[in-house]
């Protein structure tokens, strides 16, 4: 698959992003609110992206649970994932059924539309930072590894690879990076010892398929943000992890990147420091200028073979939909949605 993952403008194709997909460096889409309308336009459009592509093509999408969650008419409405210890907070075990149950139902719905993936869970610790919030399993590292296991536990059922973000950790910067540049000046044994600890112990149970590093600078490591660090993605992720899956960017339009120099020269610095595949959303102009401004030497074999994983084949099945509502397992689902959505929040 092909390095660079762009997004469309609105709910089917245009004539110019038909003319896109058959860029040589085009191997992912990336979907967001605004790409849906019901259940069959959706799979329209990503019948006719699929169509449209020059080559194997890589479907994603934010589709976390609370707040991030793209697809919400005729579709579950999945919990914050912070919300799984505030329901359950004395009962350990059932906070992990219900991650592991939700894990599943989200990844069942976006993959019943022919959709490889969701960047999801979420590996932030809940400190300050605002953006991230209840987007994170807990203030605990500890638990969040419990319960973000479970998680995707339930993905994996569900025939999708998970994807943690963002590495090391976004949790302990106030600014969002969607606006900002945050800088996390912790020193380097902390960062290490609690929020890429999560990442770590998760990889070790081989539950790690795809890490989104955070556009974040943590200074007492490298001068850097880390999706563009030779240092975090390079020595430290895949060499002293020993971490192969795939390092997807962070959108290179955001302004935690902006550091970095124009948008080729982010995208440039991202495939340096070790990442698989770059994403530019929400900024056609600066996704032209990528394709445009680099060579098709960006496109290698190890990074395709990586990417290659995350999909599971294209799905034609247009019945998928009515299949899954029928399924026990669907049915049961539902039944966990309501008992939550029922439960009061206790303090934690």
């Amino acid at each position: 698959m092909a390095p660079i993952m762009l997004d469309l403008n609105g709910f089917e194709l245009t004539a110019e992003e038909r003319e896109i997909l058959q860029h040589p460096l085009v191997g992912g889409i990336i979907l967001f609110t605004r790409n849906f309308h019901d259940h069959e336009q959706l799979r329209e459009l990503v019948r006719s992206c699929r169509e449209a592509a020059r080559q194997p093509l890589l479907l994603a999408v934010d589709h976390e649970g609370g707040r991030v969650q793209r697809f919400r008419d005729g579709f579950s409405a999945i919990p914050a994932m912070g919300d799984f210890a505030k329901k359950y907070a004395a009962n350990d075990k059932r906070a992990e059924q219900s991650a592991e149950l939700c894990g599943w139902l989200m990844a069942s719905e976006v993959r019943a539309f022919d959709i490889d993936i969701s960047f999801a869970p979420v590996l932030d610790i809940h400190g300050i930072s605002e953006v991230i919030g209840d987007r994170s399993f807990s203030a605990d590292s500890q638990q969040i590894v419990q319960l973000a296991s479970a998680f995707i536990r339930g993905m994996r059922r569900a025939g999708m690879l998970a994807t943690g973000k963002h590495f090391p950790g976004h949790g302990n910067v106030l600014e969002d990076s969607h606006i900002a540049m945050p800088v996390d000046k912790r020193d380097k044994a902390a960062i290490f010892a609690t929020d890429m600890q999560i990442f770590k112990d998760i990889h070790k149970q081989g539950l790690l398929d795809a890490v989104m590093p955070a556009h974040v600078i943590y200074p007492e490591v490298d001068s850097l943000p880390a999706g563009f660090s030779k240092v975090w993605v390079t020595e430290v992720l895949r060499q002293a992890l020993q971490f192969d899956g795939v390092v997807f960017s962070d959108d290179l339009a955001m302004a935690g990147a902006t550091c970095v120099g124009s948008f080729v020269e982010r995208a440039a610095a991202a495939f340096a420091a070790g990442c698989d595949m770059a994403l530019v959303c929400n900024h056609r102009q600066g996704a032209i200028e990528v394709l445009d401004g680099l060579s098709q030497d960006y496109i290698n074999d190890i990074a395709t073979q990586r990417l290659a994983r995350m999909s599971i084949g294209q799905d034609t099945d247009k019945h998928a939909w009515a299949s899954l509502q029928a399924s026990s397992q669907w049915q049961q689902a539902q039944s966990e949605l309501a008992r939550f959505k029922d439960l009061p929040e206790l303090a934690i």
